[in-house]
């Protein structure tokens, strides 16, 4: 055989084993989407959602714990959960309430009687003093909130029956804003969940404290920016509605009266990313009658709330 069949021969074998690698490399890049069935756009839903009972989850959630300890069941390792308080607690007793589990953030709200207020997320790293922080920064921002109602209060006169209507609501969202403010300042007993990290028996044992509502294994959680937690507030019971579309008051400052629903990812060790197959539903309201805790999104701008009620801009 001649030098030139010789390379022609070479140069095909070449090809050959370049595209069975080539191949390779495709198929095992299938195989490892195929295996993990991880979707990177998913997002988790942990916690209590619309159309459920808070009894029905609170029970949900024992079976879950409890088939996580079983002892025949597979070893997890440390699996993130959802703890529910049966009250709002102060921050100074969260360590004792948490002991045994790694706490990432916690969930605040000031139960004023009769008024609407939002839900706080708050990450912690250490405690009390994370919370007591978040606290502060919470107060911050409720009194700019104050401030920006009374603006817009004083906008308006009592020429007609809307803008006396407007000016009692813009009254009264301040007058909340600064109860709230207040509370926060005091370090109030505000908190009423958390999210923690431990094993199957570290979760049991928090569980089995006194204070401690529910908790709510999440094992199919891998990185805690892609997973929602929706806790039920301490006094909810019966089924959870939707939130009303819209909010009856605007809130008078460009940005968002609570922590940015996307905190820097705080990953698992594996570092995995989620498939979801809890159903997506709409956000719900923290309002004190009924409805399931969850951040809210920013709302529009002082001057978004001026056109909305027909006041011009300054």
């Amino acid at each position: 055989m001649d030098r030139a069949a010789l390379l022609r021969i070479a140069s095909g074998m070449a090809v050959v084993a370049a595209a069975a690698l080539v191949l390779g490399i495709i198929l095992a890049g299938r195989h490892e989407v195929a295996m993990s069935g991880a979707d990177p756009g998913a997002v988790v839903k942990v916690g209590v959602v619309q159309g459920q009972t808070v009894g029905g989850y609170l029970q949900s959630t024992e079976t879950e714990l409890a088939a996580l300890t079983d002892p025949s069941a597979p070893a997890t390792g440390v699996t993130w959960a959802l703890v529910s308080l049966d009250d709002y607690m102060p921050p100074g007793a969260l360590a004792g309430l948490l002991d045994g589990a790694a706490v990432a953030q916690v969930y605040t709200r000031v139960p004023l009687p009769g008024a609407h207020t939002q839900v706080v997320r708050i990450p912690v790293y250490r405690l009390p003093a994370d919370v007591l922080s978040g606290m502060l920064d919470a107060a911050l921002q409720r009194d700019q909130e104050q401030a920006g109602y009374q603006q817009l209060s004083e906008r308006l006169d009592d020429s007609d029956v809307n803008q006396r209507r407007a000016r009692a609501a813009y009254d009264a969202s301040a007058r909340t804003a600064h109860a709230e403010a207040e509370a926060y300042r005091s370090g109030c007993s505000c908190v009423f969940a958390a999210v923690v990290r431990a094993s199957a028996a570290g979760l049991q044992t928090v569980a089995d404290r006194p204070g401690v509502r529910a908790v709510d294994p999440a094992p199919e959680v891998r990185q805690l920016d892609r997973a929602e937690f929706r806790p039920p507030l301490p006094e909810q019971e019966g089924t959870i509605p939707a939130e009303p579309s819209g909010s009856p008051i605007p809130v008078p400052n460009g940005g968002s009266a609570i922590a940015s629903r996307t905190p820097a990812p705080i990953l698992s060790s594996s570092g995995a990313p989620v498939t979801s197959t809890s159903p997506v539903v709409s956000d719900l309201s923290p309002d004190s009658s009924a409805a399931a805790p969850e951040e809210r999104a920013a709302v529009p701008s002082a001057t978004d709330a001026s056109a909305a009620q027909g006041v011009p801009s300054p």
